[in-house]
């Protein structure tokens, strides 16, 4: 019973809980966005976002458009207290500040971030791939008019393993790695410059309001998806696949230049921005909910702790 007071006494812990805190409203405040991004992405898709969301609803019901999300839910916690740690530590050996109260310089918050983004690639391609075939699953029901039960996140991880093995479960690593690294990059990056803009002197003080801190989330989580958002949709291609390339017959795509060129050319350069408007809106709403639910959870703790305690790292998964 000891455990969770000397915990959360720590700044490291404080963090570790209001970080998984955040994730977590950020995942159910923006998994119906990511089911409809997943599915508009497809080649097989000719619908808008809007027509996508009143097919599945109307045919499955509104959960529908949250399945799959125990997948990233469970992990969430976990991933965002690693990414805390690592975002914390990059920075410390980048450059620390000469004076202890000055804030970080921008190039440093930016190599920060990209390493950051690399190193949680390892945590989140597993994860990301069950979450695309569960939400996909959807889709193949309805094209298909499948009557079995849709299987959850614990079936599909078991069959990707069993088919696959452990290249299965990582693939999309490399693609999911060029992908968040510069994301985070520019993801802290944003951040930090809106807060600043936003609210002069904020960087050295622990003094921010409510709504800087969820204008600079929300669009740093933007400008973070707009930059990667090609490769996004390369991935989520690349990670709907169930064959590997030693399947007869192999898969559609061999590869991430396969699947570009290919891509691009049955569909245009523009398949490489579809699904950007939902993707954008997604974004937005997740990043201002998880810094929203992470600073208030946050200052709980430090409050019930008397006060003592430095404002951890703030981050929030784009």
């Amino acid at each position: 019973m000891e455990f969770w007071p000397e915990f959360l006494a720590s700044s490291w812990g404080r963090e570790f809980v209001a970080g998984g805190i955040g994730g977590m409203a950020g995942v159910v405040s923006g998994y119906p966005f990511d089911t409809i991004r997943v599915h508009i992405q497809q080649p097989s898709n000719s619908m808008s976002a809007f027509g996508l969301l009143c097919r599945i609803v109307s045919s499955q019901g509104p959960l529908a458009l949250y399945r799959g999300m125990g997948a990233p839910l469970a992990s969430v916690t976990f991933q965002n207290a690693m990414v805390f740690q690592i975002y914390a530590e990059l920075s410390r050996a980048l450059g620390p500040s000469p004076n202890c109260n000055d804030a970080r310089s921008y190039k440093n918050v930016a190599l920060a971030g990209v390493g950051t983004g690399a190193l949680q690639s390892f945590l989140l391609s597993p994860v990301e791939l069950v979450k695309i075939r569960l939400q996909l699953q959807t889709s193949r029901h309805l094209n298909n008019h499948q009557n079995h039960k849709p299987k959850g996140p614990v079936s599909v991880m078991k069959s990707i393993w069993k088919r696959e093995g452990i290249r299965g479960m990582y693939r999309g690593l490399v693609i999911t790695v060029l992908r968040d690294a510069p994301a985070h990059g520019v993801y802290f990056w944003t951040y930090e410059y809106m807060r600043e803009q936003l609210q002069k002197g904020i960087r050295n003080s622990d003094q921010e309001s409510l709504t800087p801190m969820l204008v600079s989330g929300g669009l740093a989580g933007v400008a973070s998806w707009v930059c990667s958002y090609p490769l996004d949709v390369i991935k989520s291609r690349l990670q709907a696949q169930s064959r590997s390339r030693w399947d007869n017959p192999p898969p559609r795509y061999m590869g991430i230049l396969d699947c570009f060129r290919k891509s691009v050319k049955e569909e245009g350069y523009n398949v490489l921005w579809r699904g950007l408007g939902t993707a954008v809106g997604r974004a937005f709403v997740v990043n201002g909910s998880i810094f929203a639910a992470y600073e208030t959870a946050l200052r709980c703790f430090i409050n019930n702790n008397g006060g003592n305690g430095a404002k951890g790292e703030e981050f929030t998964e784009s």
